[in-house]
């Protein structure tokens, strides 16, 4: 809403965003970033849907209107130009160890974890492994509109307690986020949902990540700095703060790096996820996409495909839920099905393979449609139809087809946008799904590339 304000402002046009109580200090936050801090804000005191319609209108009446007013009474578009911010190359401190762990909290550029400190000697070593400028822009990101060049990449991927020749890795995680089909805006939204890196290729036997047990806990130290360098990026870079333009309501922890089990993909004759991205066979990958509920562990067994498959039906079912309707709303979803290779292995002996897979999740998934209709008074304060839904052209006219709330309506919108990633362990049918937040962080993918030092260190 601030955007479109600033917009209107500069086109004339006098502008006034109506922001909730909850969401003042993030208002202001993201109007100090984007130039403006004097822009025009009504608050709404109280969260909206918590109110009733005669508690609404009555705030609406005498506390919105009277705001909106007084803020069209001022002239609020002011430009201000950033202060502070430290040269890109600069030196920021010089301390002990202890001392540069206390200055680096008390600038919020940490994630309440210990880093290493981005010594010069330290982010040159990481520099040598691409074949970039320091200076090279990768994106603009927002909110807070700072360049992401290769250097601030360095940077914080020495905070992050990566290896140097992590870098063509992180340079291409950093490509896919300043996406704009990313939207990396959004990435401090309420939901509070995680981004999450999956890599392809040889580079993961290479570099060592780790593809079997315990692939998704903290541990390897591929899998865990480089999951923690993008949320630690998207802090200090991008400008997502917890409290303050970082709105995740309860939020998790970052998502360490998931890593496909190259090995094992070979010996069923699938096809690996880069390749499943548009990529050929010998490029390394990187996928990156919103990660918004993990499901409970899901055990899979059967002597036929259907019965293997349909508990990944029921908890993708469960793990989305109602919150599907907002998918329906903004027409994505794109859940990843982490199989371990063991499932993937008895899917492949039944004679599935992705393919499959994905279409039977996609016919099976299903939801009752008065439950997606009555959710969005919880989420939003407003009741959706889903035949309006339809009319607008968001949601496939299969959600129109009966106004019978208890009918069901499939969860899914594609059955291609399910991605399916190999990993875990080999001994267990134990399987994963992660649901992604509808438009915010669908997958966007980018090939990472190898400098000259990597072919004469690894080949």
């Amino acid at each position: 809403m601030l955007r479109a304000v600033k917009i209107a402002e500069q086109s004339g046009i006098p502008g006034v965003a109506i922001v909730a109580t909850g969401f003042m200090q993030q208002a202001a936050s993201t109007a100090r970033s984007m130039g403006v801090p004097d822009i025009g804000i009504a608050e709404y005191p109280g969260v909206i849907p918590m109110d009733s319609a005669d508690v609404l209108a009555d705030k609406v009446w005498n506390k919105v209107v009277p705001a909106v007013i007084a803020a069209l009474s001022q002239n609020t578009l002011h430009s201000q130009a950033d202060a502070g911010e430290p040269a890109a190359a600069g030196t920021v401190f010089s301390g002990t160890l202890h001392e540069v762990q206390e200055y680096f909290d008390r600038h919020e550029w940490t994630d309440g974890l210990p880093i290493v400190p981005p010594t010069r000697d330290r982010v040159e070593e990481f520099l040598k492994w691409c074949d970039r400028n320091p200076e090279d822009i990768l994106g603009v990101l927002a909110p807070e509109f700072r360049e992401a060049t290769v250097w601030s990449v360095a940077v914080n991927g020495v905070m992050a307690g990566c290896l140097p020749e992590y870098m063509p890795i992180l340079l291409a995680v950093i490509e896919a986020i300043a996406d704009s089909r990313f939207r990396i805006q959004d990435a401090g939204s309420t939901p509070g949902w995680e981004p999450l890196i999956v890599v392809s290729g040889k580079i993961v036997e290479t570099l060592r990540f780790n593809t079997t047990v315990g692939n998704m806990k903290v541990g390897s130290k591929a899998n865990s700095s480089i999951g923690r360098f993008l949320r630690l990026y998207i802090r200090n870079v991008v400008g997502f703060r917890p409290g303050s333009t970082d709105k995740g309501s309860i939020g998790f922890t970052f998502n360490v790096a998931m890593a496909e089990d190259e090995g094992a993909v070979r010996s069923l004759g699938w096809d690996p996820l880069r390749v499943d991205m548009g990529f050929g066979i010998d490029d390394n990958a990187v996928m990156v996409q919103s990660v918004l509920a993990i499901s409970a562990p899901v055990y899979c067994g059967g002597t036929d495909p259907e019965t293997l498959a349909d508990p990944l039906v029921q908890y993708l079912a469960g793990t989305a839920g109602p919150y599907t309707l907002y998918a329906l709303a903004f027409s994505q979803w794109h859940p990843i099905i982490q199989l371990s290779p063991a499932i993937a292995d008895g899917f492949a002996k039944l004679g599935w393979g992705k393919a499959e897979i994905q279409q039977y999740l996609f016919e099976k998934t299903k939801i009752r449609a008065g439950l997606l209709e009555e959710y969005g008074l919880h989420g939003s304060g407003q009741r959706f139809s889903l035949a309006d839904l339809v009319k607008r052209g968001s949601a496939p006219p299969i959600y129109a087809t009966s106004n019978d709330p208890d009918r069901l309506v499939p969860m899914l919108l594609a059955a291609k946008w399910t991605n399916i990633v190999v990993a875990g362990d080999p001994g267990r049918n134990q399987a994963r799904i992660y649901i992604n937040n509808h438009e915010q962080g669908p997958p966007i993918a980018r090939r990472i590339s190898l400098p000259d030092l990597w072919h004469s260190r690894f080949s």
